[in-house]
């Protein structure tokens, strides 16, 4: 019986299973993303970040 994953351990399971792990560069890329955009919004850094993009 194997033991419960994390979403994390099952999505990466999924990678390797299927073959998928080209998509691991595109994950990462996205969170990163995701974790800029909240501490510009967090920290008052958003108008400096923003006109970056």
């Amino acid at each position: 019986m194997r033991g419960r994953l994390s979403i994390f351990g099952e999505f990466f399971e999924f990678l390797r299973t299927e073959k998928k792990l080209w998509l691991l560069p595109l994950v990462f890329l996205l969170l990163i993303l995701g974790l800029i955009i909240t501490l510009a919004e967090v920290t008052g850094l958003g108008p400096l970040i923003y006109t970056l993009f």
